[in-house]
């Protein structure tokens, strides 16, 4: 049992040797997250690391692969960083006379949030008919894992090459009843005698369907089945100029037009965790890279990339997070956070990254006199991780992931166990 324990004692030792942590604070996070804690109840990693120093302080699990749901959309940012540099990839078009033939480039900012005006309709101003086309978008609306009933959720709206109002339909209570916007589609609103409480769209039809006895209206947008036919319509009605849909291939000869400062929509996409700008972000990496809007081949462009030297190899499908079928391990996370670190000015950083108990998804949590957590969450059913930066009492800031996975409690339990885990982490270093 003695010589257990001094191989034990040399073992912490050389850990401090190695710029780590001490003997004592090494015990407090093995008591903290490893056997025996609440984090031995289901599959957890965290990992620790000195930027600085480019060391580890502390790690358990951080080999193992995890579900991120929307840390994965760090990944994206990476992603529109990289290639999109500061602005939008709005459209590509050619023009004929008073014709003006354009294909989506994945921008989603038309009339949707609070987003500066992509000039759309100042571009087509001077055409009398304008011809939009699709043939450029090879993904489908839907990504890869992503779960059929959250087709009426305004998280999982379509995916489309130029989309309009985000393509979401805004509910607005009014007495008993709901008022939509766009008004084409208030027609197309029912009674119904089932117990719902929202407004709810039919699986295959924009009908949508509410029981006045029951009606709250909490939920503000509600996506749309779009087509190419109904978003003419609804592209004619925004611009008073009369649109077409024809597939046409996308010509060799074209122009590109870019609509936007990017910064406000990657700012929207992490404190607000939105899905669909994640999605359509990553369409636009692809158009950029191949004039074609295909997620599938971005990602893999990335991995071959610019994120060839990350420690284990991702399965990264989506934009967003929203599938199962991502897989990425907390070392991994963290080496591509630090590469975000050392390409994004800091007061940028700060300003996209959600901070605890001030802003965005962690708002509510990690409340502290002195904002220390500065990090982006990712939460869906059983899984639940945070990945970013933490601010220490001594004024040094270190990297860290913490995923967890598979564990039977609320959410809510296991990010007040991570809370006490990052406190105790704040004031040891």
């Amino acid at each position: 049992m003695q010589k257990s324990l001094l191989f034990a004692f040399l073992f912490l030792i050389s850990l401090t040797t190695k710029g780590q942590l001490t003997p004592d604070q090494f015990l407090r996070m093995e008591k903290a997250v490893g056997p025996g804690s609440f984090f031995n109840n289901h599959l957890s990693g965290f990992i620790l690391e000195d930027m600085d120093a480019k060391t580890v302080l502390y790690e358990k699990n951080s080999h193992l692969n995890f579900i991120p749901a929307s840390t994965t959309k760090l990944f994206t940012l990476f992603s529109a960083i990289t290639i999109l540099n500061d602005s939008t990839q709005t459209l590509r078009y050619v023009t004929s006379g008073d014709t003006i033939h354009i294909w989506g480039s994945g921008d989603p900012s038309w009339k949707y949030k609070k987003f500066q005006d992509p000039g759309i309709q100042k571009l087509i101003q001077a055409f009398s008919h304008v011809v939009y086309s699709d043939a450029n978008m090879d993904s489908p609306a839907f990504g890869y894992g992503w779960q059929w009933d959250d087709y009426y959720y305004d998280y999982s709206a379509e995916l489309t090459s130029l989309p309009i109002f985000g393509n979401l339909l805004e509910v607005r209570k009014e007495g008993t009843k709901p008022i939509v916007l766009p008004k084409r589609f208030q027609d197309s609103v029912y009674q119904t005698s089932r117990t719902i409480r929202e407004l709810e769209r039919d699986f295959h039809h924009n009908r949508f369907y509410y029981n006045p006895a029951n009606f709250r209206g909490s939920e503000r947008y509600i996506p749309l089945l779009t087509s190419p036919e109904l978003f003419v319509k609804l592209a004619t009605e925004a611009t008073g100029k009369t649109w077409h849909y024809r597939k046409d291939a996308l010509p060799e000869n074209h122009l590109s037009y870019r609509g936007s400062p990017i910064f406000p929509m990657l700012k929207e996409m992490m404190l607000e965790s939105d899905n669909f700008l994640a999605e359509q972000l990553m369409l636009m990496v692809s158009d950029r890279l191949f004039q074609r809007l295909d997620t599938e081949r971005a990602i893999e462009f990335m991995l071959k990339t610019y994120l060839f030297d990350l420690p284990d190899q991702p399965k990264w499908v989506d934009g967003s997070g929203l599938s199962r079928h991502n897989l990425f391990t907390p070392r991994t996370m963290v080496t591509l956070f630090e590469k975000l670190y050392r390409m994004i000015p800091d007061h940028e950083l700060f300003e996209l990254l959600p901070t605890g108990g001030v802003s965005g998804s962690l708002k509510n949590n990690y409340q502290a006199a002195q904002p220390y957590i500065f990090a982006k969450t990712g939460t869906m059913s059983n899984n639940h991780s945070l990945v970013g930066l933490i601010k220490t009492k001594s004024g040094k800031t270190y990297s860290f992931a913490f995923m967890n996975s598979n564990y039977l409690n609320k959410a809510s339990e296991v990010r007040s166990e991570m809370e006490k885990v990052l406190l105790m982490v704040r004031d040891m270093l």
